[in-house]
């Protein structure tokens, strides 16, 4: 089943879930409403892990499109109704503490005063600090669960006097943020820097700065990352793309760039997954959906004379997700040869250097 059509049902499903739980008796006979909801559960109880959490990704996307207000409020607890939300959350706590150990491997036996190629300026004891201090501030975050701004160096960080113990020190701030965050209710609401103002958003948000910084490390230790999960790259994308309009060093440069109508595009060509990404209105929208399903809509559009069709974008980039992935986080240049392009580069150029952290 294709991406597409994957995001068209649970968008469906979180609309009918939220509309039979908003529904007036006189519009709808309580029992049924019940009866409905309990089956479906029953249905989805079935899925396995994997499945759960993919179908846990669309409802919570499926809620983040639309606006702040009650509306996304009632979309957001459509997983948890299901009980999908306690398998992904732990799953993802798992993964943040998987590779912040391997970034502690990685860099315990390396020289701390090594620099760091793709964090210029820095050293390795800077990243790993730097990243230490990451699984710090987020822990006291789903631990005391504040409701307004907290900065990372408004938390107290015991740092060692010797930067070779930075990586036990990442190691210990990894154990005690998935401890707490597993231990958490992912609904809970925390303030966060983002899109999703729930304990849920802290172990994504960790997890895919753990998997950028990583990278950064193995690059400067071995010269070349390791293995990018897909799947997790994907995820990483897309929760980049979505959080990018709250953070301002991002919305105001996108805001000024003077694209408006322009058409980015990322397209993967290890997965088939393709991001589409729309300049305007002060910012941008984006979709994702698979390769073969935006096919099979161009070629529907242009039958039933619905718009272009086959038409180009802008501008597009295509490479493995996880290259991708660190493309948009600049870990990587656009001019690298694991880059292909088409259409105007410098729309490319100009996301690039509006959206760099």
């Amino acid at each position: 089943m294709s991406d597409a059509l994957l995001s068209a049902l649970a968008e469906s499903l979180a609309e009918l879930v939220t509309a039979v739980e908003t529904s007036d008796d006189e519009v709808l006979d309580p029992d049924t409403a019940v009866k409905w909801l309990e089956n479906t559960g029953h249905t989805l109880s079935a899925l396995g892990p994997a499945d759960r959490r993919a179908l846990d990704g669309l409802f919570r996307e499926t809620a983040l499109r639309q606006p702040p207000g009650p509306r996304r409020e009632e979309l957001l607890k459509v997983s948890e109704g299901f009980g999908l939300t306690e398998d992904a959350h732990a799953e993802t706590c798992g993964a943040v503490l998987e590779h912040a150990r391997r970034f502690a491997a990685t860099v315990r036996d390396a020289d701390p005063a090594a620099p760091v190629p793709t964090c210029p300026g820095w050293t390795l004891a800077d990243l790993t600090r730097h990243l230490g201090t990451v699984h710090h501030w987020a822990e006291h975050l789903v631990r005391t669960r504040p409701t307004a701004r907290v900065l990372a160096h408004d938390v107290p960080l015991d740092l060692p006097a010797d930067p070779a113990a930075y990586a036990d020190l990442l190691a210990a701030a990894a154990e005690r943020f998935a401890a707490t965050a597993r231990e958490a209710d992912p609904e809970a609401p925390v303030w966060s820097p983002g899109a999703d103002p729930h304990v849920r958003h802290y172990p994504r948000h960790v997890l895919f700065e753990t998997l950028v910084h990583l990278a950064d490390a193995e690059l400067a230790v071995a010269g070349t990352t390791g293995p990018l999960d897909p799947g997790t790259a994907a995820d990483a994308i897309d929760h980049f793309l979505g959080n990018a309009p709250y953070i301002p060093w991002i919305a105001e440069p996108l805001a000024h760039l003077d694209r408006d109508g322009a058409v980015l595009r990322l397209d993967a060509r290890d997965t088939g997954t393709v991001w589409t990404l729309v300049l305007g209105g002060g910012g941008f929208t984006w979709s994702r959906e698979s390769r073969e399903s935006r096919a099979t809509r161009e070629t529907w559009e242009i039958r039933e004379n619905r718009g272009s069709g086959a038409a180009e974008p802008t501008a597009s980039v295509e490479a493995g997700t996880g290259e991708l992935l660190l493309l948009l986080h600049r870990r990587y240049d656009a001019d690298d040869p694991r880059f292909s392009h088409t259409g105007d580069r410098d729309l490319l150029d100009d996301w690039l250097a509006a959206t760099a952290l």
